[in-house]
């Protein structure tokens, strides 16, 4: 199969032509390969590849021989290198499948590699030492975003129709918006994180995909979804396959949009430009749309301290486990400087300080949800501003210490880690297109807990009436043939 022919069908449509026996599992992964081969020397999205092991029988399941990456965090597969984007961990292999890897595998997929991740997931770029800044392909002095910018990357290149992602504050969400694809994060509780875990970072984190097309995201979620035994909670099961949902009609939704981001963070002309056109958009769908504020029941200054507190926390214990494993050493030479300063900041975080951070938590849970008792969803920018060049985060980071660094996050991604800390689902959809640039930009919407269905109704009503998988980075597999 021809690249310029793999690059024009999402994962579903790939089944489908390995169900109907026009194309091998075989024959895809080496287009996937090619692919890869063709862009990653210039977005850098990809650290690692390896011999695929077989699938299941083509047609067995929606996914059956579809090429596929994983994230270099959050899922270990066997007998592979899990390094988290950081040199603490380079080298270390995983022992055993993670359950969501085996219901990778169940599902058909067919992974052949490892996409890249800043240190520990610990920001929204991915710019690690590690592994190098990863590149965005519509302009290749910007951010791809993170942390799941290599997954971000290589789908938006067309490497993959899909890929797993992460989100604990808006890594599924920002690189799709960054990357012009789409991303939805799951309700917390709806895919598991088991068996090494029973919750990551307190509930903040969760696993999903990013994607060209939202069936895909709705096909792999179906794969994925539910609970495993000894999870600690899990969210409802949803009355129908959430494949089906991507084409039901969505009604007539009450939908409150929110320009500009708590804090009183600004949002740029073109991002602004782009919500208006959503808004107009989704009017002449015949959904009932008006500004609102949203009480995000703490003050921005109280809410950056509690994530600083929560996240760093989490870090400092992760960091320790890992060194003591590998029994490597906790410093210079291991970690970056900013996540170095995040893991000292999380020593000095006292066990009160933790469990008042977990009662923000809870405040801003019951405060979003008092928001969607009156409204079906919130629409917001994914991000105030458009992809920021590369280097951008860590422009004056000597002087910052855990708390700075996290503040500098949260402001520079102000929409996207309330939903987090709610638990509520959340997607980002690139409706539009910058005007003087060309660059993508997404929109988020979010939902009641446990509404992915609502969601994803929207969604493909989205893309039916704007379609965006039409439009192609500068840095495309498409562009390159087999020579």
């Amino acid at each position: 199969m021809r690249i310029s022919e793999y690059v024009r069908f999402d994962a579903v449509g790939l089944a489908e032509l390995v169900a109907k026996g026009e194309v091998t599992p075989g024959e895809l992964e080496a287009a996937a390969r090619e692919a890869a081969q063709a862009v990653n020397p210039q977005i850098n999205a990809i650290v690692e590849t390896w011999p695929a092991d077989d699938g299941p029988e083509p047609g067995s399941t929606p996914l059956a021989g579809v090429p596929f990456l994983i994230k270099d965090i959050g899922v270990s597969m066997a007998g592979r290198r899990m390094e988290l984007g950081s040199r603490l961990a380079a080298g270390h292999v995983a022992r055993a499948d993670s359950s969501l890897m085996l219901r990778f595998r169940r599902a058909g997929l067919v992974t052949f590699g490892r996409t890249a991740t800043p240190e520990m997931a610990y920001s929204n770029t991915t710019e690690p030492v590690l592994y190098g800044a990863t590149r965005n392909p519509w302009d290749l002095e910007r951010s791809a975003g993170g942390s799941s910018g290599g997954a971000g990357a290589a789908v938006a290149a067309g490497v993959v129709p899909v890929a797993h992602a992460t989100d604990a504050a808006g890594s599924i969400r920002i690189p799709a918006a960054y990357n012009g694809l789409f991303g939805l994060k799951p309700t917390r509780g709806r895919v598991s994180m088991g068996p090494y875990a029973d919750e990551v970072f307190n509930g903040l984190a969760v696993q999903g995909s990013v994607s060209r097309t939202v069936r895909d995201s709705a096909v792999l979620l179906d794969q994925i979804r539910g609970p495993e035994p000894g999870d600690p909670y899990f969210a409802q099961e949803p009355s129908r396959p959430y494949a089906e949902e991507v084409t039901r009609d969505p009604g007539s939704l009450r939908i409150g949009v929110l320009t500009h981001a708590w804090g009183g963070h600004r949002t740029t002309t073109p991002v602004a430009d782009a919500l208006s056109h959503t808004v107009r958009l989704l009017e002449s769908l015949g959904h009932q749309v008006e500004e609102v504020e949203v009480d995000l029941g703490v003050d921005w200054e109280e809410f950056v301290l509690a994530g600083a507190r929560q996240w760093t926390a989490n870090l400092t214990a992760s960091v320790d486990e890992l060194a003591a494993a590998l029994d490597r050493p906790v410093d210079s030479s291991t970690l970056e400087p900013l996540t170095l300063a995040s893991y000292r900041y999380g020593q000095q975080v006292s066990g009160a300080q933790f469990v008042t951070a977990l009662e923000i938590r809870n405040r801003v849970a019951r405060s979003l949800a008092r928001y969607f008792d009156a409204h079906d969803m919130l629409l917001t920018p994914t991000m105030p501003e458009l992809p920021v060049p590369l280097g951008t985060h860590g422009e004056g980071a000597e002087a910052l210490d855990g708390l700075g660094w996290l503040r500098r996050l949260f402001d520079l991604s102000p929409f996207t880690t309330a939903f987090n800390v709610a638990g509520t689902p959340a997607m980002s959809v690139p409706v539009t297109a910058d005007a003087g640039t060309g660059l993508p930009i997404g929109m988020q919407f979010a939902a009641g807990y446990g509404l992915e269905g609502r969601l994803f109704r929207l969604a493909g009503q989205l893309e039916q009436a704007s379609p965006w998988s039409d439009r192609t980075p500068t840095v495309w597999a498409g562009n390159h043939t087999r020579h």
